[in-house]
């Protein structure tokens, strides 16, 4: 059975008197493209500092594709590549200059072929004699990615990547992220933007106040907090006794029915009409993780999916 790209155990980090790690586990396997979700403060940069080697756990262990992250601090930092969430970058170096010194940071002489390949699929390759200073915000994140991959770690942290940035570039960044999953890139990612995660992750965890709160699968969080719901605003007659039970209406006028799958959705729309009921406009809402990430956040205590 391969190693995991990921292995966190017990880790725990203590600020003071705040607790950023309350005994974190999780494992994230070779190739998977995972979610670490969770509100602001809720742990998740203090883990993927632990994870880079910036922060230095007070319990626990973290490994890197089998490396630990403290004991074997090169080559677990040579397996992964961190896109921060703050854009930072040297004001005296052009795009390629910056990237051939990250190629030094890890022992990376000759280069340039795959510096080439990276600046071409990220849309920099015109950028790549410009000054950082002359870069718009989006292309700095560009190049933020385009550091991260330069010595071609097999795994890519990606810490809130789309934050701020247009939808031409958040489209063209997720195309590329997709294509370097099904090259084998395992790829971690956190987000503000739910959505996101719910399209593109095939697993997520969720922490709250530095524990993990759920972890499972996309669709089984999705099966075990959300709903699909049938809305539907009616151009005459009322919801019959039958079905009004646990149902609401929001300020629009909009009936939100709970139904199951598609064979409840006309059952549902067959006693309308034999109730007389005329139906104006209707849609079907399928289960959001927002409403998943919303109920588990107002949840007290240890919970687990």
């Amino acid at each position: 059975m391969a190693i995991p790209a990921v292995e966190v155990r017990d880790a725990s980090k203590r600020y003071g008197g705040v607790r950023a790690l309350d005994g974190v586990s999780l494992a994230v396997e070779q190739g998977e493209f995972f979610a670490l979700l969770g509100p602001n403060g809720a742990g998740k940069t203090t883990l993927i500092s632990a994870l880079g080697g910036l922060v230095r756990p007070d319990a626990g262990t973290l490994r890197v594709m089998g490396c630990d992250t403290v004991t074997e601090y090169g080559a677990a930092r040579r397996l992964l590549g961190i896109v921060p969430q703050e854009i930072v970058f040297d004001p005296f170096f052009t795009v390629r200059e910056t990237l051939e010194l990250q190629s030094g940071y890890f022992g990376l002489r000759d280069n340039r072929a795959w510096i080439d390949e990276i600046l071409e699929r990220l849309s920099l390759a015109a950028k790549a004699g410009a000054n950082m200073r002359a870069l718009s915000g989006g292309m700095k994140r560009r190049v933020m990615l385009a550091q991260a991959l330069v010595h071609r770690p097999p795994v890519l942290v990606l810490d809130e990547p789309t934050a701020g940035v247009d939808v031409e570039l958040r489209q063209a960044l997720w195309s590329f992220v997709r294509e370097l999953n099904a090259a084998g890139h395992t790829i971690i990612l956190t987000t503000h933007y739910l959505e996101e995660a719910q399209n593109l992750c095939s697993r997520i965890a969720m922490m709250k106040a530095g524990r993990i709160v759920a972890l499972d699968s996309t669709r089984k969080l999705l099966e075990a907090f959300s709903e699909r719901v049938l809305r539907v605003k009616l151009e005459s007659g009322a919801l019959p006794p039958g079905l009004a039970e646990g149902v609401s209406r929001d300020a629009a006028g909009w009936h939100c029915i709970p139904v199951g799958g598609a064979a409840q959705v006309e059952a549902t729309l067959a006693t309308l009409r034999e109730a007389g009921a005329r139906v104006a406009h209707l849609e079907v809402a399928e289960p959001e993780l927002e409403e998943v990430f919303v109920r588990l956040m107002a949840a007290d205590g240890r919970r687990a999916a």
